[in-house]
Parts: C-alpha cells; structure tokens; sequence
C-alpha cells in the first residue's frame, strides 16, 4: 500500500477550514464579504445562541444560477477572478473560494438562491462523506440566502476551544461593525435570539452615514471627531478620526479600510501613531474610521488566508501620504473650528453640551466671522506681543481693581476663546465667549505655543551637522549597509554623514549639531531598521522634538505667575492662531467648555 494517499473531500476541506473557520465570527465575515460582492443593496443577519446553534445571512444581490449553485460548495470555485492578472488588482472582498466548501464541511449548511427573472429558486445542500452536492428546488426571491446551524458538529475538539454564548456573539458583532462600517450604501440588520440588535438604514447621504458611525461607535466618538477628505496622486483618504482629547485605554476604536476591506497594517499603524505622537497623551490609542481608496495593482491581499493583512507595494509613499494627511487634520483644529474638547476618562467622555448652532465655529452677532491674528513666526517672543492686543482688551482699572473685559457690544466679533475676566490660583486663566465659560491651562497652553514656535524655527533652517572628532565605526549587516551606501541622502537630509567602511561596516562621521551629545551609534542603527522595516524613519525628527519640547517646557510661563488682562488675552490670541494648541506638548488638554445651559444645570437654574 503506497504511503502517500489522497485525502478525500470532507477532511481536506476540514483542514483548510482550520485557516477559515476559527469561530461563528469567521463565517460571518466570509458571508457578509460574499453579500457585498454580489451587489447586495440590504443584508439581513440572523443569530442563535452566538451563532453556533444557527447563523444565517439573507441578501436581495444578483444571486447564483440554478447549475452553478453545486460548484459554490467547492473548494477554489469562484466567479471573482479568471487569470493571473485578476489577482494581481483584486477588486471583491472575497476571490479565494474556499470559504462556502470549508464552513459546509465543518456545520450543516444549506445555500438557496435565485436570479433576477426566474420563477422559482433552488437550494443545495452537501452530503456524505464526499460531500456530494445535492439541489433541490425552494421558493425564494432575488438574492441569496445561507443558512449555517450546529457548527462544529462533527468536530467536537474544535467545539470545545468555543467560548460562552455572549462572548462568541461579542466577536460576530465586531465582525458585523466592521463589514456595516466599510459599505454605507448597504442597508444591515441584525438579531440575536430574536431579538433586534442593529437596525441600520442605507447611508445615502452624509447625515446617515455619521449617524451610521454613531451607532456602531458611539454618539461620544462623532461629537468628538474630526472629518477627513484628502485626495492627492490618485489616493484618497476620507472618515473620520479622533480628537487627541477623545482617547482610548484600548487600541478598540480604529477602524481603517483599503479599498472596503478591513485591515491591520505595520505601515497604517505606524503611520497614524506618528499622527498622533505630539498631542497625544502617553499610554492612551486613539480611535478612527479611515478609507483609503488606491488602485487596487497597488495592494496585494493574497497575503493571509482571512485577508486581515495587506502588503504596499509602494510602502513609503502609502506611510508619508498618511502621515501628512493625518497630521495635517490634526494640526489644523484650532479653538472655535471643529468641536470643543473633551477629556475622557476611563474610556467614558465627560458630557459637553454642544451650542445651539451644533458648532464651535464662533460668529459675532453681525454674522461677521472672527478670524485668529496670523501666528508670529520665531520664538522666545512669550507674551511680550500682549501690547498688539491692546486695543481689543481694552483693560479698566479704578481703584487698583483688577482690569476686567467690558462685555462684547453688538456689532463686535467676539473670538472663540472669548475674552480673560480672571486668573485663578496662578494656574488657570478664566474667559467668557458667545458659549458661556472658556478655562485655559495657562502653562499648558503657553507650552503648546512656544514649542510649535521652536519648531517651525528649527524646520525654516537647514539641519546643521557637526563634524565627529572621532568618527564613530558601526558594525552591522550587508543589506544594511547596502541601503546606507545606496541612499545616502536619507542620512544627510537628516545631518548625518554616513560611508560604507567596509562590507559590513559604517562610519558616522557628522551628527545634527543639537544631538551632538545623544549617542549617534544607537540612533543610526534605529534609522536603519526604521528605513529598511517600514521604508521611513522618523527617529532624528522624534528627539529633535523632544529636545525642542524640553526647551519649550522651561521656556513657558509658570506657575503662579501674575499675568495682567492684556498678557492673557495676548495667551488666548496666540491659542487661536497656533496649530495643536488644543494640546500640550505631553498630550494634555489646554482649555476646555463650560456653556450656559452646563452651568445652569449645575445651579439648576430653571427647574
């Protein structure tokens, strides 16, 4: 007897579900994709006990033809792709063909369909220990039905490694969020032991599709997110993305899709964590629902059996066009355009009632907008520009009183930090705007606007290097030193001076001249194997932050500092006009929102 034997169809299949088919999750994702693909305008999702006992998806799509509906249940049967160049600009969720055959090996599972302009439907169904596909006629509209109960049944081993019913029905609604997520145009429904979970209309316009995100990511996460639209070089990024103030314990909020299909990616992470690094507070994630949409030649997804991972073929022109992108977003929020902060605790935002008009974006009573002063270039200026305010303060004193803001008249542009009344304990500045009480951190905020200064400072002048006395000697690999010898104007675009020595060895003979005292050999070793893992680095650019940002701290106004009226409406001017300056340079709240009706509620005012 030969030792080498065919496996038959039912265990061939049950092995290649153990890379589709992990839990009742799996399947619906593989169902759902499926749905889309075939132009489903509504999807129905009905659950049992989690999805073991029974798991059905109902779309009204174009439907499988009566003789085609037996090679569904086969292994690497598809209508999603012909050749090789198909896959190589794959544009279905699915194209693989083995999801149908491997649930069906592993559950009981019937598949009942129909085309546009038949009379009646069929179904099939598998079985036998060939898995012999057996069709039957079955009344049934336009569309496709799948119906999948006991999985697991004849794997028993497998049954056990499921967990109980509510954290196996936690998983598919995360699936289900996330398919519901990247298809707006899709009507969903989903129940769970008859019961309603999600009821989500087609998302034709932009106000049901933020309500859409509202619902499945919470009414917090839209109040407190930024819209993204950027196109450029035939890429296009659009959702939203969190303020740095609405943060997560978790990384559980992010969504990001390429091309509708949910991803994990080194690359997308990376890039949005380097979005992120100046405002976000330490240890905190933030939350995002990202689209990008790109030639599809450019990705390829054949990369993992579920499709959760894609590979760039162009990496580093993916991760800048982010980058930028995001920390674009970021950087243009000032006070009064977007939404009020809001500092969230334990993964629950503190409640902020939103003004009449649904926006921070201030006006005057004439209907003239206020526009924020041009931000002064240079730094070290501190508050010294408080005379150019001057004549909008307009201070009183009598008596030695402390000056205080005269109320805004009719005609006047009121700004959307409002104006100071009083400092607080030498800590906080006190303002009054059209909303009701505005309270600045005054360090904080005065941190913020010295270190963007030092920034763009430091970005308007070339990178000056400084010659090595003793040029340092590095060791480390062909392929690395291959790249530094091929690519040296990475380095020196950096203000380093990098040469190949040797087969496998560097020599660091100029550094930037304000890291002159870190240690250059460590820091060109993490370049490389930024350069060489993600095709960027941004490590010279985080320490040069992070001395900038040492500076800015001990350059800022301190505690307990007297500050006059004018010097803190100069403070609350700067604020307006400086990028980030929502946060401080350690991902702190600089201000925050209290409106009329918040303090009325807190007096009770009216009840």
């Amino acid at each position: 007897m030969s030792k080498i034997q065919l496996l038959d169809s039912r265990l061939a299949n049950q092995i290649a579900a153990g890379e589709v088919v992990e839990r009742p999750a799996s399947v619906l994702k593989e169902l759902l994709e499926n749905a889309l693909d075939a132009g489903a305008e509504s999807v129905n999702v009905d659950v049992e006990q989690g999805g073991v006992k029974l798991l059905k998806v109902r779309d009204n799509g174009h439907g499988i033809e009566r003789d085609d509906l037996p090679l569904a249940l086969s292994r690497h049967a598809t209508s999603k792709i012909r050749g090789l160049d198909d896959l190589e600009a794959i544009g279905t969720l699915g194209f693989r063909g083995e999801a149908l055959a491997a649930i069906s090996s592993v559950s009981r599972l019937t598949l009942a369909s129909n085309v546009e302009g038949e009379a009646e439907g069929w179904q099939v169904q598998v079985e036998g220990r060939d898995m012999a596909p057996s069709v039957t006629p079955a009344g049934h509209p336009r569309g496709t039905t799948v119906t999948m109960r006991d999985l697991f049944f004849n794997t028993p081993a497998r049954r056990r490694f499921l967990r109980t019913e509510k954290t196996e029905f936690n998983h598919l609604e995360e699936v289900f969020r996330r398919i519901a997520l990247s298809e707006f145009n899709t009507a969903f429904r989903l129940t769970h032991n008859q019961k309603v979970i999600h009821q989500l209309p087609a998302g034709l316009d932009d106000t049901l599709r933020a309500g859409r995100v509202a619902k499945l990511c919470g009414k917090g996460f839209m109040e407190q997110a930024i819209p993204v639209e950027v196109e450029r070089d035939g890429i296009r990024l659009h959702g939203w993305m969190g303020l740095p103030t609405f943060s997560r314990s978790q990384a559980d909020l992010q969504y990001f899709y390429v091309n509708g299909r949910v991803i994990r990616d080194k690359v997308v992470n990376h890039a949005v964590r380097q979005a992120y690094a100046d405002v976000l507070y330490h240890g905190r994630h933030p939350a995002y629902v990202l689209f990008l949409e790109l030639d599809p030649a450019m990705v390829d997804v054949n990369v993992h059996p579920t499709k959760h991972e894609v590979r760039f073929r162009e990496q580093r022109m993916v991760h800048g066009f982010l980058y930028s992108s995001l920390h674009r977003t970021i950087a243009d929020v000032r006070p009064g355009q977007g939404v009020e902060p809001a500092v969230v605790y334990d993964d629950v935002p503190m409640p902020v009632s939103e003004p009449s008009q649904g926006s921070m974006s201030l006006t005057a009573p004439s209907g003239r907008p206020y526009t924020p002063p041009p931000a002064s270039g240079g730094y070290g200026q501190g508050l010294r520009q408080a005379d150019a305010y001057g004549a909008l303060v307009q201070p009183r004193i009598e008596d030695g009183a402390p000056a205080v803001m005269p109320p805004a008249s009719d005609d006047e542009t009121v700004p959307p930090l409002g104006y100071a009344v009083a400092q607080l304990h030498g800590i906080f500045i006190l303002a009054e705007n059209q909303h009701g009480m505005v309270v600045v951190d005054m360090h904080a905020a005065h941190e913020r606007i010295t270190y963007e200064r030092l920034k763009q400072s430091w970005s308007t002048d070339k990178v000056r290097s400084q010659p090595l006395l003793v040029p340092v000697s590095l060791a480390v690999s062909s392929r690395e030193a291959d790249f530094a010898e091929e690519q040296p104007e990475v380095f020196s675009r950096l203000g380093f001076v990098v040469e190949r020595a040797g087969p496998e060895t560097l020599v660091v003979r100029e550094v930037p001249a304000m890291l002159r005292n870190s240690d250059s050999e460590s820091m060109v070793r993490d370049v490389l194997s930024d350069l060489l893992a993600q095709g960027s680095s941004e490590r010279i650019e985080q320490k040069l932050d992070e001395l900038l940002s040492t500076m800015a701290c001990h350059g800022s106004v301190r505690a307990n500092r007297r500050l006059t009226v004018p010097e803190m409406n100069a403070l609350l001017r700067d604020m307006e006009a400086t990028e980030r300056s929502g946060q401080c340079n350690h991902g702190r709240p600089t201000w925050t929102q209290m409106s009329l009706k918040d303090l009325d509620r807190l007096f009770m005012r009216g009840q």
